[in-house]
């Protein structure tokens, strides 16, 4: 059924919210500084197999992390081109700038600290990472590339998204080691808590979004 105008702007404020949410986790889990999530690590694997590989002055993490999603973007549409909507492309743009606004505002009075306060960063990161990444999905705008890699995956073959995300994040992470990317405790942590996490709160998300939706659309088109 095709959207109105309304609803894809609703979804998509919905959709930037969780991305927000979701990138707050990414901040204080990189402010944890006990090891990056698992696709990052594979992102750091290429990028150093790129590095002694050639001489490309123009190769840096960032460049390459935008080039692996562009690189899943284009599987997944070959796979199912009905994933791929206006918020991966959102996604993709947002998320670094987000990731800084938030690292600018908290890597000062987070800087130093004692290693369970970052213990905990580790986890409280990872959590509201899960949680902001439900609000995304839920939002039936669009996903990350990364993210719509285990969403993709858990549609087709109807298993749970928890253990799915569990098993992408693994694949990510090994690939990534052995392509010369450094893994460290937050990232296995990350590994076995962000999709479980996430998967318990995805049909809880999924109630919450669609009904706040209707709710904004009925009351738009009842005035």
């Amino acid at each position: 059924m095709k959207r109105s105008a309304k609803e894809i702007l609703v979804r998509t404020g919905i959709l930037l919210l969780g991305l927000c949410v979701a990138h707050l986790g990414v901040t204080l889990f990189l402010l944890s500084d006990l090891g990056s999530d698992p696709f990052n690590v594979l992102v750091q694997g290429i990028y150093r197999s790129l590095a002694r590989l050639t001489q490309w002055p123009f190769l840096t993490h960032g460049r390459v992390h935008v080039g692996v999603s562009l690189l899943i973007v284009a599987v997944l549409a070959f796979v199912d081109r009905g994933y791929l909507k206006l918020g991966t492309a959102l996604c993709m743009i947002f998320g670094g700038p987000i990731i800084d606004a938030f690292t600018a505002l908290l890597e000062k009075p987070l800087a130093g600290a004692p290693l369970p306060l970052r213990a905990v960063l580790l986890v409280a990161g990872c959590v509201i990472l899960a949680y902001g990444m439900t609000i995304v999905i839920r939002s039936d705008a669009g996903t990350g590339p990364n993210d719509l890699v285990a969403v993709v995956l858990s549609d087709k073959t109807k298993w749970r998204f928890s253990l799915t995300r569990v098993g992408v994040d693994a694949c990510f992470l090994l690939l990534g080691v052995l392509l010369g990317g450094k893994a460290g405790v937050g990232t296995l942590v990350c590994m076995f808590l962000v999709g479980p996490v996430a998967g318990f709160f995805l049909p809880i998300n999924g109630r919450i979004i669609e009904n706040l939706v209707q709710r904004l659309c009925s009351a738009q088109q009842k005035a």
